[in-house]
């Protein structure tokens, strides 16, 4: 594993498994991530909702923002922002893509 509190690049989906403005849920070592593509970046966030745990990767995208598919909270899957409630933000983790495959960052908590 790696060393303590680096964080660590996991592969988490083929490239071509999500379209411009798509996004879905990932499972990454042992994690329930949403992924998405918004304007060619891809962006990884935690998948449940802070309001109910509704699935984000199951919500859909409009602009830059995802919304839950339970009561439409929404979210900048870049900064995990919440515009419904700023208060509630969702984490984010960083991507990058390498070899045709969409990779996410998890440190070691």
């Amino acid at each position: 594993m790696g060393e303590p509190g680096v964080a660590q690049y996991w592969d988490a989906a083929e490239v071509t498994s999500l379209r411009e403005g798509q996004g879905r849920t990932v499972e990454v070592n042992g994690r329930r991530l949403a992924l998405f593509r918004i304007e060619g970046a891809f962006h990884a966030i935690d998948d449940a909702c802070p309001h109910r745990g509704g699935s984000l990767g199951a919500g859909w995208v409009e602009g830059r923002q995802v919304f839950c598919p339970l009561h439409g909270w929404a979210f900048d899957p870049a900064s995990g922002a919440c515009s419904t409630r700023p208060d509630r933000p969702v984490r984010t983790y960083a991507t990058k893509v390498e070899d045709g495959r969409v990779w996410i960052a998890l440190g070691s908590d």
